[in-house]
């Protein structure tokens, strides 16, 4: 063994003894054995194929529903719409509603409901391979379905209402009590948002994994999520905001696919956080072998994760050396 190696087998077993150290390793340890950088980039594209239209059906909704309240249309869109991270404020021109109405706004929702079902169906994909779930006992058609339209619904709306009564609160608040009005929005804009992913995660998931094991994950989430929306706020208004036209759409564009990416991926490590928390799997090694029990453990969720029938039995051998072999 020569001086590099013993130093790093040295880091190693230092950060197998401290907690604070070893909780994160396993975290990107388990990530990377997931390939969840491949789950972050699918989540993204589906979200940006389907957020445009998503946003201009919401608006043109409201254009129909509150025709003859143009004051309280004007103050839903500017809270909710112009809000939404990067393209809010490129979003919240009239002009930009489609304004047809009957068979080609039932069309457009048909179509729109359509592409918002592939960021469910990836989401829910995530998800079950997070925690393991074996394909045995993820739900099969018609529920997975049923799932992800109730995916959209909850987690769509959700946001688009956590959002609007924030930014309301705030506005109707904050001249009567200040700053606090502006923390109290927050807050409740935070509350709120831990309910939406719990919702999202409990209905993307399917039941082997217990609601309260969720939740861990549902909060990291949440945070991540106003964090990111400030952080795209404030990219728009100082830097792509005195970009020009050309180069302006092209930021927009690409800001909203890395920000839509960010978002995945920290979810996903927000998710695996919870599937380290709630499965005991850490320390992890870094150096193998030897094994930890926690990384023999984590190799035994992937094989079972494999099942494909319920009829079909899978069991995992492993000698003391760490190599596996297989079961019957």
């Amino acid at each position: 063994m020569n001086r590099a190696e013993e130093a790093v087998r040295a880091i190693d077993r230092l950060q197998q003894r401290v907690p604070w150290l070893a909780f994160p390793v396993a975290v990107w340890k388990k990530f990377s054995d997931d390939q969840a950088g491949n789950l972050a980039a699918l989540l993204a594209y589906y979200s940006f194929v389907s957020v445009f239209p998503l946003l201009l059906v919401f608006m043109t909704v409201l254009e129909i529903v509150l025709r003859d309240f143009p004051s309280l249309r004007e103050d839903l869109i500017n809270s909710t719409i112009a809000q939404f991270p990067v393209v809010g404020d490129q979003l919240v021109n009239p002009d930009h509603a489609l304004h047809e109405t009957g068979p080609a706004l039932v069309i457009g929702l048909v179509l729109t409901f359509l592409g918002a079902r592939g960021v469910a169906n990836a989401a829910q994909n995530a998800l079950n391979t997070v925690w393991a779930v074996p394909y045995s006992r993820r739900p099969g058609f018609p529920w997975n379905q049923l799932r992800s339209a109730g995916l959209i619904v909850a987690v769509g709306l959700g946001l688009v209402l956590t959002t609007t009564l924030s930014t309301i609160a705030s506005g109707s608040t904050a001249s009567v009590l200040g700053p606090a009005a502006s923390y109290g929005a927050v807050a409740l804009s935070l509350l709120l948002n831990i309910g939406v992913f719990w919702l999202g995660f409990r209905l993307g998931t399917a039941r082997p994994v217990k609601t309260r094991e969720l939740l861990f994950a549902a909060v990291l989430s949440a945070i991540t999520w106003q964090v990111l929306q400030l952080a795209g706020g404030y990219i728009i208004r100082h830097e792509i905001a005195h970009a020009s036209a050309v180069g302006g759409a092209f930021a927009i564009v690409l800001g909203l696919l890395t920000w839509l990416y960010l978002q995945a991926q920290f979810t996903l490590y927000a998710l695996e956080a919870a599937v380290v928390r709630a499965r005991g799997l850490w320390p992890r090694s870094l150096v193998q072998p030897p094994l930890t029990p926690q990384d023999r453990r984590a190799y035994e969720m992937y094989i079972s994760a494999e099942q494909r029938r319920p009829e079909q039995m899978i069991q995992v051998e492993m000698d003391k050396a760490g190599r596996t072999g297989p079961g019957g």
